[in-house]
């Protein structure tokens, strides 16, 4: 039986990489996977899934008019979809995936961002974690050395933002990944 998946972490954890690792593996074993990442995810190009280790691969993208559900249900010979950005997923798309993993028998892989710099939940998220049969994070570290479960969001100074929009697409530049004591801190 096929379920949802939802793998998460804070910024610079591996989910990219681990999400093109396990498409590579389907692969590398005949088996055909259909790969999305957010139209809004232009850092290294529209439709491109990146890895800071290098490793880069062309997929769909989806936004917010994206059925997954219409989209995937009748593909034939599909293995495996997988969804890098997933944060940026709506509630109803969080859930046409739940309804294609568990009615259309096909796994579905979720890799995203749990919250934002500000500690709130992004929307396709929070669904993810409620509908999610298999919920899994991926560690990373702060500065300080403690497990990094947080993300703050830095200006062109380097300076941490405590407010604005939830949604602004940046890397390394723009973010950075801290445990839960230096967010309160207000490390930067």
């Amino acid at each position: 039986m096929a379920k949802l998946f939802f793998r998460y972490s804070a910024m610079n954890a591996g989910k990219s990489t681990a999400l093109l690792q396990i498409a590579y593996n389907y692969e590398e074993q005949g088996q055909r996977v259909a790969l999305f990442t957010a139209a809004i995810d232009d850092r290294t190009g529209v439709g491109c899934i990146a890895s800071r280790l290098g490793l880069q691969r062309q997929a769909h993208v989806f936004d917010d008019r994206t059925d997954f559900y219409a989209a995937l249900a009748q593909e034939s010979g599909l293995a495996c979809v997988l969804i890098d950005e997933s944060q940026f997923l709506t509630v109803e798309q969080a859930r046409q995936l739940h309804r294609l993993a568990n009615v259309g028998n096909l796994p579905v892989i979720c890799f995203g961002l749990r919250s934002d710099f500000q500690g709130n939940a992004f929307p396709g998220a929070a669904q993810l974690l409620t509908l999610a049969e298999d919920v899994e994070e991926i560690k990373t570290i702060c500065a300080c050395g403690r497990k990094a479960t947080m993300n703050i969001r830095l200006d062109a100074s380097g300076q941490r933002v405590h407010a604005g929009e939830q949604v602004e697409i940046g890397g390394n530049n723009r973010y950075l990944q801290v445990c839960a004591r230096c967010f309160y801190q207000g490390a930067t």
